[in-house]
């Protein structure tokens, strides 16, 4: 087996770490020089992880190189809501609908891509539109998961 199919979700939970990490470093560098009377440091923190959050929440796509023993592998993802399934073709809006930020993007799936629903192994043609979803692809393996909307 290799070292990505052993280690898929732990290579996840660093493709999220990195990114919550970059972000984090991001708003460290933007923050502005502590005025007087400001929150004290715990108070300081806990703005600084819901800034994160928030960031991390609003992320429609990435690419982050994660060091292997075989070398460097690089992990991209794309989030956003499905327009379409034709075929092994998915395509995605990102960004909120109705605004200028907005965009359809479409990804060729193979088809030995994991896909799942609401936790549930399924297929590629199952997912309706409007279900949220996010497509993670590696070097050797794709993950397609979905979940219907909130609300």
């Amino acid at each position: 087996m290799s070292l990505l199919r052993k280690n898929s979700k732990l290579i996840l939970v660093a493709v999220c770490c990195l990114a919550l990490g970059a972000g984090a470093s991001a708003i460290a560098t933007a923050g502005a020089a502590p005025t007087a009377g400001a929150a004290p440091r715990a108070m300081s923190h806990g703005w600084r992880l819901a800034k994160l959050k928030r960031l991390t929440r609003h992320a429609v796509h990435g690419q982050v190189v994660v060091a292997t023993r075989r070398g460097f592998v690089t992990v991209i993802f794309d989030r956003g809501r499905v327009v379409s399934v034709t075929g092994r073709q998915l395509t995605l809006t990102e960004g909120r609908p109705g605004t200028t930020t907005a965009k359809n993007v479409t990804l060729t799936i193979p088809t030995t891509a994991r896909v799942r629903d609401d936790r549930q192994l399924t297929t590629l043609s199952a997912l309706k539109p409007g279900q949220r979803v996010m497509v993670i692809r590696m070097p050797r393996r794709t993950m397609v998961i979905a979940h219907a909307p909130k609300g």
